[in-house]
């Protein structure tokens, strides 16, 4: 499970074009980061997916599962040079590492994956105060939007949604490409979620854009356009030079993918 965790974070790395984010072709609209940054981090933090699964299997309350966390944003940290590459990423993905040590070996769907971190830890996720330390969690006070804890609490609407039913339609347009159906998915969480790494950068106004952007690719036929690669380069560079970064979208495409890949686990 943690390799498939791991697995998620190098697939959501590598996908291209993905505007304002890092991937092997360049760093986006970040200056303290590259692809060998995000790659250190994923190898670092993969050890605390399997303490997470253990966790969860033990019946650990989520007190124990944030402690887990906090040493996977320092291993993060020490192999990062401070760089805050997977915050989002341990969050989302070690909950739902969590949760399938609570289910132990029985088969279950992606979504069904997804519902139960809402169903085990949802009250307590919910009840916890907003991060003060992160530009998400002050970004998500400031606009009064729910963020990635909000995400987490009700089981991951947003990816059961929208996530899921993108990267399977991205897999329709093109059997043979998986870069294209991560990039379909990439652009339908885009369009709809209330990306606060987009808000603290460019505010409502930034958010509006990438959202319109994004609605605009796939209004054009998504990856199902022979022409959308160019496309997708060209609100890449439009968000680098606005300095628009959709992190959000990319621990839910992230998460999306690990989601579904655990029924082939079982």
């Amino acid at each position: 499970m943690a390799d498939l965790a791991h697995a998620a974070l190098i697939d959501e790395l590598e996908t291209w074009p993905k505007p304002g984010l890092v991937s092997p072709v360049d760093s986006g609209s970040h200056h303290d980061m590259d692809a060998g940054t995000l790659r250190r981090s994923a190898a670092a933090i993969r050890p605390f997916f399997v303490a997470l699964v253990s966790a969860g299997r033990e019946g650990a309350g989520m007190a124990d599962l944030r402690a887990i966390g906090l040493r996977a944003e320092a291993a993060m940290l020490e192999a990062t040079g401070g760089v805050n590459a997977h915050r989002g990423a341990i969050f989302s993905l070690g909950l739902i590492c969590a949760g399938a040590g609570v289910s132990g070996n029985i088969p279950a769907s992606a979504e069904a994956r997804a519902e139960a971190v809402g169903r085990l830890w949802g009250g307590a996720i919910a009840g916890a105060p907003t991060s003060a330390d992160s530009h998400g969690g002050r970004a998500a006070r400031r606009y009064g939007v729910g963020g990635a804890s909000a995400e987490a609490a009700a089981g991951f609407p947003t990816i059961r949604a929208v996530g899921l039913p993108a990267l399977r339609l991205g897999r329709a347009h093109a059997p043979d490409d998986p870069q294209a159906a991560r990039v379909q998915c990439f652009f339908a969480l885009l369009a709809i979620l209330d990306d606060t790494n987009l808000l603290h950068r460019g505010g409502a106004e930034g958010l509006a854009r990438a959202q319109a952007a994004a609605t605009d690719f796939l209004g054009a036929g998504g990856t199902a356009d022979p022409d959308w690669r160019d496309r997708a380069v060209r609100i890449h560079r439009s968000f680098v030079a606005a300095r628009l970064s959709p992190g959000g979208c990319a621990d839910l495409l992230a998460t999306t993918l690990f989601l579904d890949a655990l029924p082939r686990l079982a």
